[in-house]
């Protein structure tokens, strides 16, 4: 039952369309604002990723269209991405262009199984720091990336992106770096003036109709996007081996991954951004999954949700899915009647988009509130960010969660511990034989070693009280030193009771045989008071030499 409960959550319903009766006007304005902004984009990351400008629109349309009515957000517009890009072009260096569209599927069926199997969560596991520092390595890796359209040169592919972009400079040539460099700078301007002065124009569309119309004009001799075709490719099954299948795996993983991973993170903030309704993390992983698989099938690339792209959607006033699909049919209607247009645009105005869009990826705000926090976030943040640029994103991501946790497993650990208790106020006779250890916070490996030294060290009582009422986690590694602690304890002549140990840990202690190593069943307290009563009798039958205390205990000696 409850998994197919889970199952219809993942399909499209009929409700997703229900609102478009009374927003189809808003989203209609937002649905030509978004793939008005797209379209330069797609172009731009379709030729960075070394895969060309079709496969980049023709996934901006295709992926658009499919996670518009398969995703999870009402407002979430998909396509090709920087991260994407960055992830991409190495994989393209390796093997071939030609292995893209086996790449997409294999990738969008990881993602889509992915979402069939419920790991839409677990994108929260991700910490803020981890995901700033990833934000602003992928920002600086596409910066670079433009480094040889924006000088008129082309660098041997697969390289390290900042030696690419060093080798590219030393290698520019007079007058056609200049040229390049110039209408760099002009886009750049127009996109930052008018994003100022008049947010409500395209300012990337505008910036490369601008620097197209100086290069026509000027009839320079720069290089250009080239031709596009006019119609959307059939569908086909790209061609593949076993061997071709095997070697792609892990590249498969890896941009399987990161589309997860941006996908969910975009959606979460898209939902946050207006009134749309919340997102549902499972169903967009369905539906991303869907997407990178039919933008293969028509010979395009790995799509994700894009994170600006649906901004300016939401924006622009979007209310509904219809807004994504609407973006996606604009586009479609670009191949259709303006490719011939489109291809002579040049690839320095692409540059320029790009760099504007790089230097807007990261929020500088957001980077001083974290460098500012905690110098364990610090570091991870800059770690990210660093082996981002430097190695690989999937190995910033990992390494950089793995920091994370390492810092938050020390200082769970520095909050939890143990210290020794007076046994009442005002203590009563014998209570000096009486010794009682207060434990809280989190009893695990990280912990649980320098709390079962302290214990074990008391010495000069006969009795040894563990109070738990304050210890709000527990596992394998805690249960085996409070095991230890009580064998321990108990092998030196001291009698050990145990209080106020959560109703939830009595199954792990007993698997791991804590209650039958006490040397009494009784000696498992649900409340301090008794169990102090119960270590007082004891040391007053001590004291007073009559033998062992009526619940079976033996006398004991320190």
């Amino acid at each position: 039952m409850r998994w197919t409960t889970h199952a219809r959550g993942l399909l499209p319903r009929a409700a997703d369309w229900t609102p478009v009766r009374t927003t189809w006007r808003p989203d209609l304005v937002a649905g030509l604002t978004v793939g008005i902004v797209a379209l330069p984009l797609a172009l731009a990351f379709g030729v960075s990723s070394g895969v060309g400008a079709a496969a980049g629109l023709v996934t901006a349309i295709v992926a658009g269209a499919i996670a518009a009515i398969f995703g999870g957000s009402n407002v979430q517009v998909s396509g090709p991405t920087g991260a994407m890009v960055v992830i991409l072009a190495p994989i393209v260096a390796t093997h071939g262009v030609g292995a893209v569209a086996l790449l997409s599927l294999m990738a969008g069926a990881i993602v889509l199984a992915a979402g069939v199997l419920g790991l839409g969560r677990s994108v929260a596991l991700i910490p803020w720091p981890v995901v700033e520092g990833f934000t602003l390595g992928i920002a600086v890796i596409i910066f670079l990336q433009q480094v040889p359209m924006a000088t008129g040169t082309e660098v041997t592919a697969g390289q390290n992106t900042a030696v690419a972009a060093w080798q590219a400079l030393g290698r520019s040539q007079w007058p056609t770096v200049a040229w390049t460099v110039g209408l760099v700078l002009i886009v750049a301007a127009i996109v930052l003036l008018l994003g100022r002065w008049r947010p409500n124009l395209p300012g990337s569309l505008v910036a490369v109709v601008v620097a197209t119309v100086i290069a026509e004009a000027a009839g320079l001799d720069i290089p250009r996007i080239g031709a596009l075709p006019n119609s959307l490719p059939a569908p086909t099954l790209p061609g593949a081996d076993w061997a071709m299948t095997q070697s792609l795996l892990v590249p498969a993983l890896a941009v399987a991954a990161l589309a997860a991973i941006e996908s969910l993170l975009s959606a979460r903030v898209a939902a946050g951004m207006a009134d749309t309704g919340p997102y549902q993390p499972d169903r967009e992983l369905v539906g991303q999954g869907l997407a990178s698989i039919g933008s293969g099938l028509f010979g395009g690339m790995p799509a994700t949700g894009a994170i600006a792209r649906t901004a300016v959607a939401v924006r622009s006033g979007a209310k509904t899915r219809m807004a994504s699909l609407l973006h996606a049919v604009f586009l479609l209607g670009v191949v259709y009647f303006a490719a011939r247009l489109v291809s002579v645009v040049p690839l320095a105005a692409l540059a320029g988009v790009l760099m504007v869009t790089a230097a807007r990826m990261s929020d500088r705000r957001q980077v001083s509130s974290i460098l500012r926090s905690t110098r364990s976030d610090a570091l991870a943040f800059a770690a990210t960010a660093v082996i981002t640029v430097a190695f690989d994103l999937i190995v910033a991501i990992v390494i950089g969660v793995a920091m994370a946790v390492l810092f938050a497993l020390r200082n769970l650990a520095r909050q939890s511990g143990v210290r020794r208790l007076p046994t009442s106020e005002p203590p009563v006779d014998g209570d000096e034989h009486i010794a009682v250890f207060q434990l809280s916070g989190a009893m695990f490996f990280g912990a649980s070693e320098r709390v079962l030294e302290e214990v074990q060290a008391v010495s000069g009582v006969h009795v040894v009280i563990l109070r738990w009422e304050l210890v709000r986690m527990l596992d394998a590694s805690g249960a085996k030193a409070l095991l230890e602690m009580v064998t321990g304890l108990q092998t030196r002549g001291k009698t050990v009771l145990i209080s106020g140990i959560a109703e939830d840990f009595h199954q792990l202690i007993d698997t791991v045989g804590v209650p039958g190593s006490l040397r009494h069943q009784r000696h498992l307290f649900t409340d301090y008071p008794d169990a102090l009563a119960h270590a007082r009798d004891h040391v007053r039958r001590e004291r007073a030499g009559t033998g062992p205390a009526p619940d079976g205990d033996e006398p004991t000696t320190t």
